[in-house]
């Protein structure tokens, strides 16, 4: 903290210049998340500020970004659909799902977990950012276009059946609940649905509608009734913004084209007065802690979204340390990972209990910060009070932003953060699997599973379901080399320099096997064979494990095998060179002394050789 006011003009004009860029991000974060704008802009200021106050990287602009806001989307729709369509009712419970992530968050920092954060495969990253990508891409194309299913009367008439049942599930279940008997007391359920009115139905079915249309697959299958109701004015505004946003970057880049075509865009519609949908109202005044995250905790509403939120503290974790990165190359630093991660976990708490929507490290945003000036936490600081200032100052202006043009900039987000390095690299990748009568790259198998799954199922499980397949196929490919390095499968192997002068008339009753690797369940149904290649004449197997530098429990096991059916056989085995690591578990399980006495253990070929030339007759002298 000493140092915090060392470069204030520096960092006063990187912060204020990543906070005019973090503004419109916000708010188009905020409404594509379903939250609305103003959740958008209460996570920028409160995880700006707390992330950078707290965090490891002084120079690092935090706030929502696209894949925190992809899965959160997610979240969001799923709980609501949950609540009846009922955001006010869904907000404690979509809240304490967050600020559950951001305690997650900073456990993995007080565990220390940070520097593990790398290990993640690029492959499932690189599925997951495009896939990311493609998502803001398909759900910004019904907006840009004007139509919103929950406002086609024609649409939402086809879902009155499905609302009349769901209404009747509701009342059956509240029934059930307390405790009254359906087939016993049916006038009651009578009663209540006959309380149901017309716009409890509509309502009902406006929901439905809405479901039916959310996410990547939803937004395709709507498309063709949106080309239908296209709504021209609404169109042109998103063209004009991804025209602007584009083309502004070719004049200059002295100023954020994103905040250029926001103003213009929706300075030309409020000027000129033109008919357009205006995002939702951003309140004015202070932001107001939602206490109602604690007062109407229920565990088990929050339980079926564990691992929704330990999926957001990971990717907020893996997006924070990765921006860190790009950082520390900029400024020739070195980041703390483990506080970094306590830093956006405050954050991302903080920005919880007052609504805001969680967020990560801002790769856009920090080098701007740090291309304009900004050195130290002073500067993420200042980005969090500016977008405050802004907030208490601006918000009834900022409210009239035209929708179409966030949609705009959020198809321009949805570009820019798609991989196109991985996509590039799919033809030139090796193909080092076959499928059948195809080959393919184990890696690109990866990308495309957590791209498609991702996009068209479910972003969470995705990733899980790529992080296995990649330490599958990771577990496969070091098997296979371990199995070519050890040499378990030829029977003739070239002999090591001190095994040149070997007795030849020792060579028909002792067999030498060398291990060149560690004996892991990769490589055990290789090391099984073993028995299988010593020879009939054999007396005595010498097992050089003096490159065995590891052995898990499959080993272990192998290996036990191997030495009972070489002891079932009456082949008496010497092991040479044998390290820390497997004499330990060896001995926990007794293959020491049990199996291999300790007089039969070496710590050099040398000192076996002695042993053998004493104890080993030579059956083959005449």
């Amino acid at each position: 903290m000493k140092n915090l006011f060392s470069n204030l003009k520096g960092d006063a004009f990187g912060g204020i210049t990543a906070g005019i860029v973090a503004l419109p991000l916000a708010l188009a974060f905020g409404v594509s998340s379903g939250l609305g704008p103003t959740a958008g802009l209460y996570g920028a200021i409160f995880i700006s500020f707390f992330a950078a106050l707290f965090g490891g990287t002084a120079t690092q602009i935090s706030g929502p970004t696209a894949p925190m806001t992809a899965v959160s989307m997610v979240v969001i729709a799923s709980i609501i659909a949950v609540n009846d369509g009922d955001v006010s009712k869904a907000m404690p419970v979509i809240l304490t799902v967050f600020l559950l992530a951001g305690l997650m968050q900073i456990g993995l920092g007080v565990l220390g977990l940070g520097k593990y954060i790398r290990y993640i495969p690029y492959p499932v990253v690189s599925g997951f950012m495009t896939a990311i990508g493609v998502i803001i891409l398909l759900t910004q194309i019904l907006p840009s276009l004007g139509y919103y299913p929950k406002e086609d009367a024609e649409f939402v008439e086809t879902f009155k059946p499905f609302a009349e049942e769901a209404i009747l599930e509701n009342i059956l279940e509240e029934e059930a609940g307390e405790g009254i008997l359906v087939l016993e007391d049916f006038k009651e359920t009578i009663r209540r649905a006959n309380e149901t009115s017309q716009a409890d139905i509509l309502k009902e079915s406006k929901t439905l509608a809405a479901k039916e249309a959310s996410g990547a697959l939803g937004a395709i299958k709507a498309l063709p009734r949106a080309l239908q109701n296209i709504n021209w004015l609404e169109l042109i505004l998103a063209l004009a913004t991804i025209f602007i946003i584009y083309g502004f970057k070719r004049i200059t880049k002295a100023l954020p084209s994103t905040l250029v075509a926001l103003l213009v865009v929706s300075g030309v519609a409020v000027g000129f007065g033109l008919d357009y949908r205006p995002i939702e109202k951003i309140p004015s005044g202070l932001p107001i802690p939602n206490l109602e995250i604690f007062t109407s905790f229920k565990l088990n509403s929050v339980t079926p979204y564990i691992f929704t939120a330990l999926t957001l503290a990971l990717l907020g974790a893996i997006d924070s340390l990765l921006t860190s990165v790009v950082a520390d190359n900029m400024t020739k630093t070195k980041h703390k990972p483990n506080k970094e991660l306590v830093g956006q976990g405050i954050g991302n708490s903080i920005a919880a209990v007052f609504g805001g929507i969680p967020g990560a490290g801002a790769t856009i945003r920090t080098v701007v910060n740090i291309t304009s000036g900004g050195k130290t936490r002073l500067s993420g600081m200042i980005a969090g009070v500016l977008l405050f200032v802004i907030l208490l100052g601006l918000g009834p202006i900022a409210s009239k932003i035209p929708a179409a043009v966030l949609a705009g900039i959020l198809i321009t987000v949805g570009i820019g953060v798609m991989d196109y390095k991985g996509l590039k690299a799919i033809p030139s990748m090796p193909k080092d699997i076959k499928l059948g009568p195809l080959k393919l790259s184990s890696e690109v198998l990866i990308m495309l599973v957590v791209l498609f799954l991702s996009t068209f199922w479910n972003l969470v499980y995705a990733v899980g379901i790529g992080l296995v397949i990649a330490s599958l196929m990771f577990m496969k490919k070091i098997g296979d080399l371990t199995a070519e390095r050890s040499d378990v499968k030829p029977l003739k192997e070239e002999a090591w320099k001190d095994e040149l002068g070997f007795p030849d008339n020792l060579r028909e009753e002792v067999f030498i096997k060398h291990i060149k690797g560690p004996l892991f369940f990769g490589s055990t149904s290789d090391f099984q064979q073993l028995t299988a290649q010593i020879p009939d004449t054999a007396k005595m197997v010498v097992i050089r494990l003096g490159r065995m530098q590891y052995m898990d429990q499959s080993g272990l096991y192998a290996m036990e095998d191997m030495l009972q059916d070489l002891n079932k056989k009456n082949i008496e085995v010497l092991f040479v060179g044998l390290l820390s690591q497997p004499k330990y578990m060896m001995e926990r399980i007794d293959i020491i002394p049990d199996l291999i006495p300790k007089e039969h253990i070496f710590e050099s070929f040398k000192d076996c050789m002695k042993w053998l030339k004493t104890n080993v007759k030579d059956t083959h002298k005449p």
